[in-house]
């Protein structure tokens, strides 16, 4: 089959046969399912968002009646609702991304086509430095991308970068509540079975302190469409020793409730 251009192999005059498919990117903006031309956008979504990792948090809030529902995806796994949340009498987004890298980009696409443009995420990862406690706070700049899904987004690159207003948003009002964190390179994987010692110390020394599943793709999806975000982690499981080291991170619960107040009056700096 002939490309756009007439030439196999080819979109636009940019060359598409590569070894390793991953590396494909084609440039074009305009893709066969197209977001915005699916989904019509929310008349009152509002245009900051959190997003957010802890379903028990999530469910803690909705069971206080302190969320509003004002939309849902909807995927093979069901609804994934979108609810909105007072601060300051502001009104903020909320959803959970599901978990890996695929899913996150895919939701993040609806919520940007929903109407919401200012997003602050929300959630754990495990820490390469066993000296950095549990719960506390770290603040990505970029991610490496280690997952498959940002590589659709954005040309092949070693990392991505979060929005900077959006990091400096963050660091504004953690120092404003004397909240102590780390800013750091985040490592984005798919597959957290395979994370092995060489792994680990590779990513260690390229100035990771946390890895997770979801940074790359969610940062790729907001440069690729024009929207601000930036993410908040605290540190969780331990990988920086010579045995993995659960913490019973999941299990902190002050942490993971204290972290959607901090990611919403951040977001709204934006």
């Amino acid at each position: 089959m002939l490309s756009a251009s007439g030439v196999p192999g080819t979109t636009k005059g940019v060359t598409m046969n590569h070894d390793y498919p991953i590396l494909e990117f084609d440039p074009d903006t305009a893709a066969m399912i197209e977001p915005q031309k699916l989904i019509e956008p929310v008349e009152d979504m509002p245009e900051h968002c959190v997003i957010c990792f802890f379903q028990d948090v999530i469910e803690h809030f909705r069971e206080k009646g302190l969320l509003r529902e004002v939309a849902a995806a909807r995927s093979e796994m069901g609804r994934h609702p979108v609810y909105e949340f007072k601060h300051d009498g502001r009104s903020v987004a909320l959803f959970h991304p599901g978990v890996g890298a695929p899913l996150a980009a895919a939701l993040l696409e609806e919520i940007i086509a929903f109407g919401c443009k200012r997003f602050v995420v929300c959630g754990g990862a495990g820490v390469l430095d066993s000296d950095i406690a549990v719960g506390h706070l770290l603040v990505p700049v970029s991610a490496v991308r280690d997952e498959g899904t940002s590589y659709h987004y954005l040309p092949p690159d070693r990392e991505v970068s979060a929005t900077p207003e959006a990091v400096e948003a963050i660091e504004t009002i953690l120092n404003k509540r004397n909240v102590a964190y780390l800013l750091t390179k985040t490592w984005t994987t798919d597959a957290f079975y395979r994370e092995t010692p060489k792994k680990v110390a590779q990513r260690k020394a390229e100035g990771c302190l946390s890895v997770e599943m979801e940074a790359a793709a969610l940062f790729a999806v907001a440069q690729f469409r024009g929207v601000q975000i930036g993410q908040i982690l605290y540190g969780g499981d331990d990988l920086g020793g010579d045995y993995w080291d659960n913490r019973d991170w999941e299990n902190r619960w002050e942490v993971r409730e204290q972290l959607i107040w901090l990611a919403a009056e951040a977001c709204l700096l934006l």
